[in-house]
């Protein structure tokens, strides 16, 4: 079974898309969780959750649902990689009434940390807690070489059945920096070649696409047989869509989503709680 989620579970944007505009629209996890399966947590990364907050999310998650939190960049992006930092031990209390919805952790590293951080990074790694599952995204040009130092990271990420990540910009990038968001998408998200990679049996994909889903469509397709061929192989891929705004990312999901289903048996995804005001808006 794949895993599709967007990059965040509420905008004001998407009611009377994906979210009603009754009172059921204020509840925007709840409803979000009853379309997609998972959500990147990048929250996390730049701040904890207060308690009341996490138990909220606790309530309104739906089933099986998924959240895969990002660990604090106070703890990956500092210059070493403590694995005794106390804002990681903080970050696995705080978020522990949501351990039912835990996904994998999301472990993000700076572009500067390469070749000579696997050491580091290997100590890092075999401290985290050994009950949950993780995948990493490397940034650093040397890991898409080809080369000794990527296979020796993909060899270490194997050895413990941690996923790596697999970042997708191209379409971001195929367009010109004509609006804000783009502009401003182009200036955070890495601009690196594109690796397929599964270390482990969640192998995860994040396609930041550009605004117009014929164009994400172009760079998505590759994709739709990589999955197949992980889902053949008994692998539960994850993915999410993002775009520079996230305005029109429930939509585009939605569209990868049915693509993918041309080439591999999965089932509807439900629909859209917003799907009766956009029938209403046509008459």
């Amino acid at each position: 079974m794949i895993s599709l989620g967007l990059a965040q579970w509420s905008t004001p944007q998407w009611r009377g898309q994906l979210f009603s505009n009754d009172d059921e629209g204020r509840r925007t996890l709840h409803q979000y969780s009853s379309v997609f399966h998972c959500v990147e947590g990048n929250t996390t990364f730049y701040a904890l959750p207060k308690p009341e907050t996490v138990s909220k999310w606790a309530e309104e998650a739906g089933k099986g649902f998924e959240f895969c939190f990002k660990l604090p960049r106070d703890v990956t992006h500092t210059g070493t990689l403590d694995p005794h930092h106390e804002e990681l031990k903080i970050f696995f209390e705080r978020l522990a009434p949501l351990e039912p919805y835990f996904g994998p952790f999301m472990l993000q590293l700076p572009a500067n940390m390469g070749a000579d951080s696997l050491y580091e990074l290997e100590t890092f790694l075999d401290c985290l807690p050994h009950q949950y599952s993780y995948s990493l995204e490397v940034r650093h040009p040397v890991f898409f070489e080809k080369g000794e130092a990527e296979r020796q990271l993909n060899r270490m990420l194997a050895a413990r059945e941690i996923n790596r990540t697999c970042m997708d910009t191209r379409a971001l990038f195929s367009v010109p920096p004509s609006n804000e968001a783009i502009i401003d998408a182009q200036k955070k998200k890495p601009h690196l070649p594109v690796h397929a990679v599964a270390t482990a049996d969640r192998p995860m994909i994040r396609f930041i696409g550009c605004m117009e889903v014929e164009t994400n469509t172009e760079y998505w397709q590759p994709w739709l047989e990589k999955i197949s061929q992980w889902l053949q192989e008994g692998r539960r891929p994850i993915v999410f869509i993002h775009t520079p705004d996230n305005l029109e990312a429930p939509l585009q999901a939605k569209a990868f989503y049915e693509q993918l289903q041309q080439h591999c048996s999965l089932p509807d995804l439900p629909p859209f709680p917003g799907e009766n005001n956009l029938q209403e808006d046509l008459f």
